[in-house]
């Protein structure tokens, strides 16, 4: 299937769901994002800030441009003239980061905090603990530049269903806990971002708003 036959096909598979489509878009030449773009698609993901600096010039304004993977605080500058969303937030020092060059850039930028919720130790994201030490820190009222949408989180890469359900359900857990004690009066809090190609399907039955899908439109790189 083509491009546009899949992203027209995960669309109407989301159709009357909470989730919307994020499509990742790392490595692929600006080509095929246009193609992505021509078949109705607005959010691109990116996991290299450089990657997405050099693409995002060559594509129409509106493109929603998310950052999807670790973000260094160094490489923060080269995003904040125009990304829409960091869902890879995980760390105080990175949202201060944040907050300065959005200010320089007159902007508000959202973000994500990152959970960590795979079995996997080297997927990377915060606890429970670190992310309400985060927020409950007498800093983060005055990142006025920084506006946390939600949360993410990268499950286990597994064919286990009964595991991608306990973790997509812990994610969820987290931003209700989140949302009830810290976001209750910010409707903005609105974003579970969870899934992926092959466990979409899965996560909106447990709650996404947002899914991640590269391979399963693009096919599989090399």
């Amino acid at each position: 299937m083509s491009i546009v036959d899949n992203i027209h096909r995960i669309n109407a598979e989301l159709a009357g769901t909470a989730a919307r489509l994020c499509v990742v878009t790392k490595t692929h030449p600006v080509e095929l994002l246009q193609e992505a773009y021509d078949a109705g698609a607005r959010c691109f993901g990116e996991n290299r800030p450089q990657e997405m600096a050099a693409k995002q010039p060559q594509l129409p304004a509106d493109v929603e441009w998310h950052l999807i993977g670790q973000l260094q605080t160094n490489k923060v500058k080269l995003l904040a003239p125009f990304v829409h969303t960091i869902q890879s937030i995980d760390s105080l020092k990175l949202l201060r980061e944040i907050n300065k060059h959005a200010a320089t850039h007159r902007r508000v930028i959202n973000g994500l905090l990152q959970f960590h919720i795979a079995a996997e130790e080297t997927k990377s994201g915060l606890t429970l603990a670190e992310a309400e030490e985060i927020l409950s820190s007498p800093e983060f009222p005055d990142l006025s530049h920084v506006r946390l949408t939600g949360v993410m989180g990268v499950a286990t890469f597994t064919s286990d269903r009964e595991q991608l359900r306990r973790e997509f359900q812990r994610l969820h857990g987290y931003f209700d806990h989140l949302k009830a004690v810290y976001f209750a009066e910010s409707p903005a809090f609105a974003d579970i971002s969870m899934g992926m190609s092959g466990d979409y399907a899965q996560a909106v039955a447990e709650g996404s708003t947002l899914v991640r899908v590269g391979s399963a439109i693009f096919g599989s790189r090399g």
